[in-house]
């Protein structure tokens, strides 16, 4: 298989046709959903009420209290009939960025902060377009974004995993164009989910990718400063200290409930969790370590833009895999690693071929999501994403063979 640049399509022309008013109706969808949610009796028990609730401790100079658990539940439930109990745990510079919005009346800062994921994601999916000819037609390219649950997820809830893929997005077009040290700097951004950011970064670490690791340092830097702007050294330590109380005990639901989440941590919990949360620890430790250096090694060694694409879409998997938690909605960034996928699926073996298909079903089938949910078996997904994983690296190898061959025949 060659390289795809010369089938990738220009992308969407804004004209009068199919493809503009398909992306229309997703917008006018999209937009309509966030409106009538802020307006629905359970918007307070979206994860946008936690998110707001740390912006107001921001906004009204309490930012060094920002970790203060008791804080957060007093306002919690003074602002709240019935609110979700878990704590707002996010990076602090989140809650400095978004502190303007504690401004506004709750449903009008959900409905603000929707509309902007909106049109992040809507913006990201014609900016990706050029980059990702599968599939061909421009209406069911924009049907698959919209059949991916954890983005619909992610809008409801209020969450940040929108902008997350976004990070990916900017990082994966920027690599493409060779602006390694801008694809860091923009990617640095997804440390709104700090724990699928950082093995993402350390894979690019371990390839000797400086100018990325720059890019991606310098940000986080800036980020960080932000942060201490914004609640101080005190707030700092009480972060870090919330941390590690939510590492320690993973079963607390206010702390996320770490243990049925598709994650290594979630599959190694429900397979030894009987060993205690220090075994498992370690054991998640070794395993998130042994695949981060798998990927790094199995980075492809020619310059073909499919066996890069296909490494791309498995360094996604990986670095979601490696997290501590993991929600639907985080599984945002896996939908640009699925595009990239389906776009080798004709050039692959039928082994290949079977398993990736089955992955991307599994993946884009709606109703399993919540079905997992309410089973709370939800870490099963890991395991798709262990083979999506696999196949994604294993694809590239053949890919990359046979460029390698036409270069030779070439010459």
């Amino acid at each position: 298989m060659g390289d795809r640049t010369a089938t990738v399509p220009h992308g969407f022309r804004f004209a009068l046709n199919d493809s503009t008013l398909a992306l229309a109706a997703l917008a006018i969808l999209l937009a309509a959903a966030v409106v009538w949610s802020a307006r629905g009796v359970n918007v307070e028990k979206t994860d946008f009420a936690l998110t707001y609730v740390g912006a107001h401790i921001v906004h009204t100079g309490m930012g060094r209290h920002l970790y203060d658990v008791g804080l957060q539940v007093h306002l919690r439930d003074s602002m709240f009939q019935a609110p979700s109990p878990l704590y707002f745990e996010h990076p602090p510079f989140e809650a400095v960025a978004l502190s303007p919005l504690a401004a506004f009346q709750f449903r009008t800062a959900y409905t603000i902060w929707g509309l902007f994921n909106v049109a992040v994601l809507l913006a990201a999916i014609v900016w990706l377009r050029p980059y990702l000819p599968w599939p061909s037609e421009d209406i069911a390219y924009l049907f698959l974004w919209l059949l991916f649950a954890p983005l619909l997820v992610a809008t409801y809830q209020g969450q940040s995993s929108i902008v997350v893929l976004a990070a990916y997005a900017a990082a994966f077009v920027h690599l493409r164009k060779g602006n390694n040290l801008a694809a860091g700097a923009l990617f640095a951004l997804a440390l709104l989910k700090f724990q699928f950011a950082v093995p993402f970064a350390v894979i690019f670490l371990l390839r000797k990718q400086w100018r990325f690791v720059a890019g991606f340092s310098a940000s986080a830097a800036a980020l960080g400063i932000l942060s201490l702007i914004g609640i101080g050294w005190g707030g700092v330590t009480d972060y870090v200290r919330l941390l590690s109380r939510i590492g320690s005990n993973p079963q607390n639901i206010s702390y996320g409930s770490a243990v049925d989440m598709p994650t290594l941590h979630g599959l190694v919990y429900a397979v030894a969790g009987h060993l205690g949360p220090v075994t498992v620890n370690i054991a998640v430790a070794l395993l998130s370590g042994a695949l981060l250096v798998w990927i790094a090694w199995k980075r492809p060694r020619s310059t073909d833009r499919d066996a890069q694409d296909l490494f791309f879409a498995a360094a996604i998997s990986a670095s979601l895999l490696c997290g501590s938690h993991m929600f639907t909605h985080d599984f945002s960034p896996l939908a640009l690693g699925m595009f990239l996928g389906g776009g080798s699926l004709a050039a692959l073996g039928r082994g290949l071929r079977a398993g990736l298909a089955f992955t991307l079903v599994v993946f884009w089938m709606f109703p399993l999501y919540f079905l997992f949910v309410k089973w709370h078996c939800l870490y099963l997904m890991a395991v798709a994403l262990l083979v999506f994983t696999w196949c994604c690296l294993k694809s590239g190898e053949p890919i990359a063979g046979a460029s390698k061959l036409q270069n030779v025949a070439a010459g």
